[in-house]
């Protein structure tokens, strides 16, 4: 895997550089590196790994907080010279196929953990190497680590990059996604502060 492309782009909060990354050139699905004008390798880099959520990202559901997740670390990059890594590893790592059939079976009652396990898939399939792989070719070597998942906290902490500190990227809950976070808090240990359902 290396970079493919790169580019300029001006988004709401600053001015970052949008880099492909990929193992062929032609791939049409590259994990990107979305890199703040400001950033400065000489001191720890914020840092968001975010997976792909079409319908949280894109379309602004409100059945998980992703979007509103990238939307915030986009906003805290632009402020301190951070990078968001982009990883296109869909619900999870099921894909957006699977993701849809698992939303089918919660409502019907199942929580996230449930509906994938019914469907016989893993409860969280994503990987992290390829996201050590890019801050490394960004020259970053020590971050502070904007997340709520334990495994992510895990994973860099496995690798050469070195976690300085995390970061909470906390999200108010919704009556449309108050069980998601909770099953997230309460059986994935999210580091997550989820209240009482909201009116």
């Amino acid at each position: 895997m290396k970079r493919q492309s790169e580019a300029m782009m001006p988004m709401p909060y600053g001015n970052f550089k949008m880099i492909a990354y990929a193992s062929r050139k032609r791939e049409k699905m590259p994990h990107f590196a979305i890199v703040s004008e400001h950033l400065d390798t000489s001191k720890p880099v914020l840092v968001r790994i975010h997976s792909e959520c079409v319908t949280g990202d894109l379309f602004a559901s409100k059945r998980c907080d992703c979007g509103e997740q990238l939307d915030k670390a986009l906003k805290l990059s632009a402020e301190e010279g951070g990078v968001v890594v982009y990883l296109r590893q869909e619900g999870r790592g099921i894909g957006i196929i699977n993701k849809l059939k698992a939303y089918q079976l919660q409502d019907t009652g199942l929580n996230t953990i449930d509906a994938n396990t019914h469907l016989g898939l893993e409860i969280d399939a994503r990987e992290y190497d390829v996201a050590v792989k890019i801050l490394k070719d960004l020259g970053i070597n020590a971050i502070e680590l904007l997340t709520n998942n334990p495994k992510k906290i895990e994973a860099i902490a496995n690798s050469s990059i070195e976690i300085k500190k995390r970061v909470p990227l906390d999200i108010p809950a919704k009556k449309e996604n108050y069980g998601y976070l909770k099953t997230k808090k309460e059986e994935m240990g999210h580091l997550l502060s989820v209240n009482g359902m909201p009116k």
